[in-house]
């Protein structure tokens, strides 16, 4: 049990910290605002006039504000990448709290269209209330003009209503075409839409100076409810009888107030919340294009792999990325503006500078990349191989940070693959490949499945490659390669003789998670096994499970899932 506790601290500990941080950070804003907007002497006849509906808008704004200044910072790749690569600054806890920035990026944007809501309808009940409790006697906080004006023209009269339904139109479209749905048949409508940001933070920073709301200024001179020489007539009389009968029970001191009351615009604060942020976000995305539009890349191959993959080598001056992590691929012959992660599938080394990404053909942009990478050469003339085709101009910004670098920082990792999520570990295979000695890891379990036979192909010869190497440094126990074959139809083997390995490791079916588990516990007692996962939902939950729940040993399974942000 003390296990199955320690292995859930490793796994959830810091992440609902963090999250139960976060939550009380905001309920503290909304509280506090509430609190201030309901009981400040400043807003008393704001309040007065506007109810709970200036407390709710004013509460749920401040809300927004923290958020839309914190959902920019997981997308900041390159200061994340920074930020794991460096041993001194961020622990391994922490480096694994910065893999789910995702995560949290999408926390902050569900939350921000939850406080909309509230916000808006907030303040559909103040503009109701602005027209139906016109005041006449503080004219400095109507907004509208006579008493009775239809609200539906102050929303569409004032700069305020107008960017506020801006607002709700931007976010609408960044939030239904962020669904999982979408972004799985038409990835382009989840980037276009995405990119509107700019337009909602331009937006917003409009909205906020539209000076609706005003507080009172002077209220030192003018208590709140003391009796005014500037009511109107009937206003007055109902005013004085009121203040007269509490005069006869309190002290008479506070009769008649020494100046009117003065109302002013509050000073816009959204942009002491998101200036910094936005700011460091722009200069990210500058540095980043940069760094991918200087520095030319040179396409020096492409293979053609079965199931539709195809194996992109390419060469880059400066570029040094570490095993595990991605680019950000963008080809302007398919789209000028849309950037696709790939995980490295081969590093550049000494002795050979190029890198390499693997990339399966589905959708649009990759069925369109694909043509261009494999269309024949239309000239006939025969020339060196070097020189026969012209591939496409690419960009790569990167490399970027993943959960898949933290596979050499244990003694003993699990790896699991579900078809071409293989890409993050073929990677790690080749770093092993080329020098296993230099890294902490002392055993590594590979789990590869797929569905057809000939995805394993794929990376077959580095699996048998890695397998001999480790062989002749008689470290036959280092690798333990499982391979497992779902679709039960295809009842086939590897049958090449240079791959006798991979079909004597291949199985049909699934894999039994819980007995694995077992296995690899009772093998490595008293250690931390980190446990690696890129595939399906379905798998990645089981482990998931697995990893906080394994009660069968003294062992602690610490689990990373990749995830491209």
């Amino acid at each position: 049990m003390s296990v199955a506790l320690k292995s859930w601290r490793a796994n959830e500990g810091l992440k609902h910290l963090t999250v139960m941080v976060w939550v009380a950070v905001n309920v503290f804003l909304f509280w506090r605002t509430f609190m201030l907007y309901y009981s400040g002497a400043q807003y008393y006849y704001l309040h007065k006039m506007l109810g709970l509906g200036l407390c709710i808008s004013r509460a749920s704004a401040s809300v927004l504000n923290l958020n839309c200044s914190l959902v920019l910072l997981p997308m900041c790749r390159s200061l994340l990448t920074f930020l794991r690569g460096s041993q001194r600054v961020t622990g391994r806890s922490v480096r694994r709290l910065l893999d789910k920035s995702k995560t949290f990026h999408v926390a902050c944007g569900v939350t921000i269209c939850i406080f909309s809501v509230v916000h808006v309808s907030a303040h559909l009940m103040n503009l109701v209330n602005f027209s139906a409790r016109f005041s006449e006697d503080f004219p400095a906080l109507n907004v509208a003009q006579y008493r009775g004006q239809d609200p539906r023209i102050l929303i569409v009269s004032t700069v305020p209503g107008v960017t506020g339904v801006l607002l709700v139109l931007v976010l609408f479209l960044m939030c239904t075409a962020s669904s999982y749905c979408i972004r799985l048949s038409n990835y382009q409508i989840f980037w276009y839409t995405h990119n509107l940001f700019i337009l909602f933070y331009v937006l917003l920073m409009v909205h906020v100076a539209g000076g609706a709301l005003k507080y009172q200024s002077n209220v030192e001179t003018h208590p709140p409810g003391c009796i005014q020489n500037n009511l109107s007539s009937d206003s007055w009389t109902n005013h004085r009888a009121a203040v007269e009968e509490r005069a006869e029970l309190s002290d008479r001191s506070q009769t008649v107030c020494q100046e009117e009351a003065c109302f002013h615009p509050h000073f816009p604060q959204t942009w002491l919340w998101v200036s910094a942020p936005l700011c460091l976000y722009c200069a990210e995305r500058l540095y980043r294009f940069i760094r991918s539009s200087t520095a030319s890349v040179t396409v020096v191959s492409v293979i053609s792999h079965p199931c539709d993959v195809i194996e992109l080598r390419m060469l880059k001056s400066g570029f040094k990325p570490r095993p595990g992590q991605y680019i950000m691929l963008n080809c302007p012959n398919v789209s000028s503006f849309e950037n696709h992660p790939f995980t490295l599938t081969t590093c550049p080394t000494g002795k050979n500078e190029t890198f390499g990404i693997h990339l399966r053909v589905l959708g649009d942009w990759t069925s369109r990349f694909s043509q261009l990478l494999l269309q024949s050469p239309n000239s006939s003339e025969i020339l060196p191989m070097m020189h026969q085709r012209r591939y496409p101009t690419v960009h790569v910004d990167g490399p970027f940070g993943s959960p898949s670098e933290e596979v050499f920082n244990y003694e003993v990792s699990l790896c699991v693959a579900g078809g071409i999520g293989v890409t993050p570990f073929a990677c790690v295979l080749q770093a092993l490949y080329d020098d296993w000695c230099q890294y902490k890891l002392k055993r590594l379990y590979f789990v590869w499945i797929c569905r057809d036979i000939q995805s394993f192909y794929w990376f077959a010869d580095l699996l048998c490659g890695l397998h001999e190497r480790l062989w002749q440094d008689n470290r036959p126990d280092y690798l333990n390669v499982q391979l497992y074959l779902s679709n039960s139809q295809e009842l086939q083997s590897i049958g090449e003789e240079r791959y006798r390995f991979l079909s004597s490791r291949l199985q049909i079916g699934r894999p039994n998670w819980k007995l694995l588990f077992q296995e690899i516990g009772r093998a490595n007692q008293f250690k931390r096994v980190g446990v690696f996962c890129c595939g399906p939902k379905g798998i990645s939950k089981a482990l998931h499970t697995l990893c906080n729940s394994n009660p069968h040993s003294h062992t602690a399974f610490e689990y990373n899932k990749e995830s491209f942000s």
